[in-house]
């Protein structure tokens, strides 16, 4: 997992031929005022869902692991925490990874939370189960899926 400010994503440009195309539609995009929903920068090999979830607690967040997709995620409005855990030290999968879904979800407890804020990103690869949209309240933000092959 990798967290750091927007203005210096290009320190991870090189770590995906994507990242370039993402990065540079998030930083000419005004999302304010744009519906939640899909935005298709390259078919499903990069889009960006827009979203709003209603945030949750750490206690009832569940670590979930994708195999096909890098993840960006990006708060809009609010500072929303992530836990992490690695994919090598999940014990327990309380759903077995789906490949028409590209996701797993685990009950194990993160090894520890970060908070990302607005004006920040955080990456999270096929090795790292993470535990996203943890809030207070609701808010919006976004999350770039790359495909890695």
């Amino acid at each position: 997992m990798i967290i750091d400010k927007l203005n210096r994503w290009e320190r991870v440009a090189g770590m995906h031929p994507a990242f370039k195309m993402v990065f540079d539609f998030i930083g000419r995009t005004d999302f304010s005022h744009m519906p939640a929903g899909r935005i298709a920068l390259d078919g499903e090999r990069v889009f960006i869902n827009l979203d709003e979830p209603e945030g949750t607690t750490r206690e009832e967040q569940v670590l979930e692991v994708h195999r096909r997709y890098i993840d960006i995620h990006v708060p809009l409005d609010a500072v929303e925490e992530v836990g992490w855990k690695p994919l090598e030290e999940i014990e327990h999968f309380s759903v077995a990874y789906d490949a028409t879904l590209d996701r797993a979800f685990s009950d194990d407890r993160p090894r520890f939370y970060a908070s990302v804020r607005p004006g920040e990103f955080c990456i999270v690869f096929p090795e790292d189960g993470h535990a996203p949209a943890i809030a207070p309240h609701p808010f919006r933000k976004l999350v770039a899926k790359i495909r890695v092959n």
